[in-house]
């Protein structure tokens, strides 16, 4: 692995602004820590793109996440983990730490004594199919189903998620037969932890409910520990860039981040 200090930046990048639920969750848990995040609106939504037009942009995206001189890139988008993890580990391989929204999640839910999980997610990851083919590869006796949700992204970015609108959508998705007798539920997009309380409402709180914002901010926290990572001094600002930008996105932003953010223009296309 090439020589990082723990003064460097983490990079963080997402199809757009979800991946800031993953980047609240490690500011939380890492406040030494310097985020620099890249969210790709201009090719957003990642979820309905090919494999090979994805991986494209995650390969320009992280290049400019490490000439920013980044010790570590968290992929907070879980079309971009399914499409592009293992070819982003492979293209960019000894030069730095890569996490990502999809194994942390797996590990966490083929730990759980579950029978049958239900998975909600973007087109893009519904079709790569990934999260069942790793949750079996550890679990094979573990049922799982999985449905595409391509409404709820638009719908919370939108802000319906405490409403009649809402709850009638997410019911519609949740009433899927395939969902009958689940022990559990998987989030496997950066937007649906917004949308978490009114799933477990739905469930009655009898089935649980699992996102990736703090078991990532987890792993995050683990691996920089392993490689003497972690910054135990005075960090920078962090910066939050964006490839196309609206005001409305800017307001939309106060639904995912806690704090008031500048989202920064930047043209790497």
């Amino acid at each position: 692995m090439k020589q990082h200090s723990a003064q460097q930046p983490i990079g963080i990048f997402d199809s757009g602004i979800g991946g800031l639920t993953v980047a609240n969750a490690i500011i939380e848990q890492l406040p030494n820590e310097e985020i620099i995040y890249f969210g790709d609106i201009a090719h957003l939504p990642y979820g309905d793109k090919s494999a090979d037009a994805i991986n494209y942009y995650c390969l320009r995206i992280c290049k400019f996440l490490l000439e920013r001189h980044c010790k570590m890139i968290v992929i907070a988008c879980n079309s971009a983990a399914s499409a592009a993890a293992d070819m982003l580990a492979d293209f960019f391989r000894d030069q730095v730490i890569f996490v990502n929204v999809v194994d942390p999640l797996v590990d966490t839910v083929a730990a759980k004594d579950i029978q049958k999980v239900g998975i909600i997610a973007t087109k893009a990851t519904t079709r790569s199919d990934v999260y069942r083919q790793k949750l079996q590869s550890k679990r094979p006796d573990l049922d799982v189903a999985t449905l595409a949700t391509p409404l709820l992204v638009p719908m919370i970015e939108e802000g319906y998620v405490q409403n009649k609108i809402s709850k009638a959508i997410i019911a519609n998705y949740l009433n899927d037969p395939r969902f009958k007798d689940i022990d559990a539920l998987l989030l496997a997009c950066t937007h649906y932890p917004l949308i978490k309380p009114n799933i477990e409402a739905f469930f009655k709180h009898q089935v649980t409910v699992f996102d990736s914002t703090t078991i990532v901010a987890t792993q995050v926290a683990q691996a920089l520990q392993q490689y003497q990572l972690l910054n135990d001094q005075k960090r920078h600002p962090h910066q939050f860039f964006v490839s196309d930008h609206t005001s409305s996105f800017e307001e939309t932003t106060k639904l995912f981040y806690k704090e008031k953010i500048h989202l920064e223009y930047c043209n790497i296309w």
